[in-house]
């Protein structure tokens, strides 16, 4: 540990969740930050039964007041709906002992923001916050607009791209998509877009990598007639990850809500053409027919018009990998993102 360096406790799900927040906490403590604050991972909660996410969220509360005293900065990472009750706790306590509060919000949609039910829980742990950090300078924007008289002190923090070894260029014919596999992320839409071309390019499939509603999508699947070209390869990590991701041709995401997703992050990485929706922060990135393809949410056709350009064009796809991975040593850069996060702290601690 370098010596006045402030202290910071993370707060965070559990490494053992699956999810975006996971992959950014775990992503940022790959960095040199992570050591030199002596940054400590307080998990909060964890897939499983009621049981083991209360047992994850007691023991991740009392471990936090026990070290929070020895700390001067709580970074809490958080979701939506419960997490947003849970972080609550956490913040409280923190203010309490005036410690210095980093909220890192990653929501599923902005909806929320402008919805009665959540909209006042979510203004009252901003609050709190002496750094708010978002994912896009559109979160920026719509945080404005739902709470105008705010004071929030406002910061964006991109998600970082993950470091990946590149394999040997990949000819597999198939459109990969990866995530929770529910009717937000959009996979019977993609399904539904896929049908309609199917038949005129048979070497090509569909590969879902997720968990979530499998029983329903395969049913569409079947419906649809294309089961033959789809596969469902559950949720998957590690080496297995990387294989299916080096051997995709295109990536698609036909999300209708997102904060910024990193499945479109991890595909930009492995170099493969992203084809995806205008949520979240993927405006402020993504130029449709540059270094993406943005079709309307909800527009099937398109998106079937959109992955025939795709499918055709070998060199399509080269010209959408050469531009994104611009990203990758810009905006997205994990070694440049976790320096901006080393400023924040040290930035926040400066502050009387």
């Amino acid at each position: 540990m370098i010596k006045n360096k402030p202290k910071v406790l993370i707060v965070a799900t559990s490494r053992l969740t699956r999810g975006g927040i996971t992959s950014v906490v775990k992503a940022h403590e790959s960095g040199t930050q992570w050591k030199e604050n002596n940054c400590k991972w307080i998990e909060t909660h964890r897939d499983g039964s009621s049981i083991t996410k209360m047992r994850f969220l007691i023991t991740g509360i009392i471990t936090y007041i026990f070290l929070l005293p020895f700390y001067d900065i709580v970074h809490i990472h958080v979701g939506l709906r419960t997490s947003i009750k849970r972080k609550m706790i956490f913040a409280k306590l923190a203010k309490f002992i005036n410690r210095k509060i980093i909220i890192h919000f990653h929501p599923a949609t902005e909806k929320h923001l402008f919805d009665e039910n959540f909209s006042k829980s979510i203004y009252n742990l901003f609050v709190l916050s002496d750094r708010l950090i978002v994912l896009s300078k559109q979160w920026v924007r719509w945080i404005n607009e739902a709470y105008p008289d705010n004071n929030f002190k406002l910061q964006v923090l991109h998600n970082p791209c993950p470091l990946v070894i590149r394999g040997k260029e990949s000819e597999n014919p198939y459109i990969l998509f990866a995530g929770t596999l529910n009717e937000r992320k959009g996979y019977n839409r993609l399904l539904e877009a896929f049908a309609s071309i199917a038949k005129k390019n048979p070497q090509w499939k569909l590969k879902f990598a997720g968990n979530g509603e499998l029983n329903e999508a395969k049913q569409l699947a079947i419906e649809l007639r294309i089961e033959s070209q789809v596969e469902f390869l559950g949720w998957i990590s590690g080496k297995t990850k990387d294989i299916v991701f080096k051997e995709a041709s295109i990536y698609c995401l036909p999300s209708w809500g997102e904060g910024f997703p990193m499945g479109v992050l991890d595909a930009i990485a492995y170099g493969i053409p992203v084809v995806t929706t205008p949520v979240g922060g993927i405006p402020d990135i993504i130029i449709s027919g540059e270094n993406g393809y943005i079709f309307e949410t909800y527009n099937t056709k398109m998106l079937a018009s959109q992955l025939t350009l795709l499918i055709d064009s070998k060199e399509e796809r080269k010209a959408i990998t050469k531009q994104a991975d611009k990203l990758l040593k810009n905006e997205f850069n994990l070694e440049k993102i976790n320096q901006s996060l080393s400023l924040i702290y040290e930035d926040l601690m400066n502050e009387k």
